[in-house]
């Protein structure tokens, strides 16, 4: 196990894994390493841990400021001490899910006894997969019960496989701006960023070379990536944000002048590319499409039947991506098979999608409420 500490007691981890992870397609991942973040103090009876999950881009690097950057973890505001999730109460664990590409196994990892990456060899994981490697790694770390599970997002969907397939493992789980089984609307934009991605001839069918990508990015993710904004954002706050304010420098009669929108999705889109592997996008993507809480059971309601926790639900009004009314339909069924032991909120949003990860005053106190109660 590799660790360094950082301020604020943040702590980052790699542990490594020797015996077989066996994944819902039948295929095995070994050996295979999970990285994390801790926050925190973990108490004596081991009661106060706090799971956070990340979504499709994040890490495991949700709060605090490394020593070497200034840019903090992805939900920083919502992270540390006094905050929603106080680090003065809560011992936080965020760990990088399999398949990705900030230091849990992915394809781009070295595979065993090979002196190559996995690539195309790496199997397809799924959001169940991530959620089984993460209740590995705490029985490794010897926690076998937690107080809370939250993400949003893609972490909402882990929060709650939790809640289904370990039922017994966490007190409350919250999950926000997240889904029962990712719909159309939302495969058919991952559609174009994984056509995007395989039909640059700089993806060079997989066998890129890494260095070149991170110096130089791949400009069909980039068109990709910013169509997944669009699915992101909202309509009403486009227009907040950006209006149809033109680029100052540029002339509004130039054929590639651009307004302010137009050069907004163009820095996040290249710059994304920079950072972000192409084949871990393929592969998460691949996840989030298929992911579905009633595969394997009879319906939603047998799945949902499983759930002993505490269970949060929040949506928000404006999300394009996975709609308020998907969430409403978890709370629903819940009701209908009879448990009353949940909430569900819609937060009145015009943000749309990552609202969860900009507009954090709008919920923080429920979060700290329902973790607190």
């Amino acid at each position: 196990m590799e660790s360094y500490k950082l301020p604020l007691n943040l702590q980052t981890h790699t542990e490594h894994f020797t015996n077989p992870l066996y994944l819902e397609s039948g295929r095995i991942l070994e050996p295979y390493d999970i990285a994390y973040e801790t926050y925190g103090e973990l108490n004596d009876d081991k009661s106060n841990v706090v799971v956070v999950c990340h979504a499709l881009t994040g890490s495991h690097h949700c709060a605090g400021v490394y020593e070497d950057e200034t840019k903090a973890g992805w939900w920083d505001g919502l992270i540390g001490p006094g905050k929603a999730i106080d680090t003065d109460k809560y011992f936080v664990i965020c760990s990088n899910v399999i398949g990705s590409c900030f230091g849990s196994t992915g394809p781009m990892s070295m595979q065993h006894t090979h002196h190559d990456y996995y690539r195309y060899k790496f199997p397809v994981v799924t959001i169940k997969d991530m959620v089984k490697a993460q209740r590995i790694l705490f029985d490794r770390l010897n926690i076998h019960r937690v107080h809370a599970i939250i993400g949003g997002s893609m972490g909402g969907m882990q929060a709650l496989q939790f809640a289904i397939h370990y039922p017994n493992f966490a007190d409350k789980i919250i999950s926000m701006a997240a889904t029962h089984a990712t719909q159309p609307w939302a495969i058919a934009f991952n559609k174009v960023a994984q056509e995007s991605i395989l039909k640059d001839p700089d993806f060079k069918q997989g066998y890129y070379d890494p260095a070149v990508i991170t110096e130089q990015g791949l400009s069909g993710m980039a068109v990709g990536r910013m169509a997944g904004h669009i699915s992101f954002l909202s309509h009403e706050s486009m227009a907040t944000k950006f209006g149809r304010e033109y680029k100052r420098t540029d002339g509004l009669y130039e054929l590639f002048g651009k307004f302010q929108v137009e050069s907004y999705l163009e820095y996040n889109g290249y710059n994304f590319t920079k950072w972000f592997d192409p084949l871990a996008y393929l592969y998460i993507t691949k996840a989030i499409n298929i992911f579905d809480l009633s595969r394997d059971f009879d319906s939603l309601a047998e799945a949902l039947k499983k759930i002993t926790a505490k269970i949060h639900l929040i949506s928000f009004r404006d999300d394009m991506l996975f709609k308020n009314i998907e969430m409403k339909k978890i709370a629903d069924t819940l009701s209908e098979i009879g448990n009353e032991n949940y909430s569900y909120i819609d937060i009145d949003s015009d943000y749309g999608h990552d609202a969860f990860l900009v507009e954090l005053d709008k919920f923080e106190d429920y979060v700290k409420e329902a973790l607190d109660e």
